[in-house]
């Protein structure tokens, strides 16, 4: 079972230059956070890191090696599962690549563990507009499609794409993880979403993002077609679906 109360999921493909900076971070905070890598078959030597780090780190550090490139979001819910069996309070969804600050990890823990809420959000347009390094065309296509998300759904999220989460154990128990269809980036905006329609409370931690320095970005324009054509289905399904409701 979990040593920590919180574990925070990381999914690779080719993060050799940066996975081991990020676990010796996380596990350095004050809090102990455990760290569970999700790999899919990264042909770097990804994996190989991450179980170095494990014979230092035993019960702290954890990988799943999956089979090749099987999308994010089945990343996600596969880390979700194992994050669940092992008895975790708290489940975080965090990159690899440092455009999440580490020391952002205790402020979304604060928002659920101190007050109150069952997601926090690590949002970078909850404020304005707090990205640096990215080209300004896919500054304004991100903030744009956040925005298209909120008027076609109506959900009080402005950064609903973000990749930097805490989810409360007890959402992740009331959503039926298999119905989650999304497989790229549009998969945050339909948990996101799924969270809303039954009942937790959303709170978003301003961030600063910043884009990554070592490795390659694995975002295309494809990630972005599936968010802003298939919120339109996500809605609309939305209208005949009963959801579940979160246990007061």
């Amino acid at each position: 079972m979990a040593t920590s109360d919180s574990v925070i999921i990381i999914p690779t493909y080719n993060e050799k230059e940066n996975i081991e900076k990020m676990i010796r971070v996380l596990v350095a905070l004050e809090h102990p956070f455990d760290v569970l890598v999700v790999d899919d078959a990264s042909p770097d030597g990804t994996a190989f890191i991450v179980k170095s780090l494990m014979a230092e780190f035993p019960e702290r550090v954890f990988i799943l090696e999956r089979s090749g490139k099987l999308g994010l979001g089945t990343a996600y819910i596969a880390g979700f599962k194992w994050a669940l069996e092992h008895g975790y309070e708290y489940i975080f969804e965090m990159d690899a690549d440092f455009s999440h600050n580490p020391d952002d990890v205790p402020r979304l823990y604060e928002a659920c563990a101190k007050d109150g809420y069952d997601l926090s959000i690590g949002s970078r347009y909850v404020t304005g507009v707090n990205v640096v390094n990215w080209p300004i065309g896919r500054v304004l296509m991100s903030y744009f499609a956040s925005k298209y998300v909120r008027f076609i759904t109506g959900l009080p999220v402005y950064d609903t794409t973000a990749g930097f989460n805490c989810y409360r154990r007890s959402v992740l128990e009331t959503i039926d993880l298999d119905t989650i269809r999304f497989k790229g980036y549009a998969f945050q905006i339909e948990m996101k979403f799924t969270t809303y329609k039954c009942g937790f409370k959303i709170k978003e931690v301003p961030v600063i993002f910043v884009n990554r320095v070592l490795g390659v970005s694995k975002m295309s324009g494809g990630i972005f077609s599936e968010a802003l054509f298939g919120v339109m289905r996500l809605k609309w399904n939305s209208m005949f679906r009963k959801y579940p409701k979160k246990q007061e």
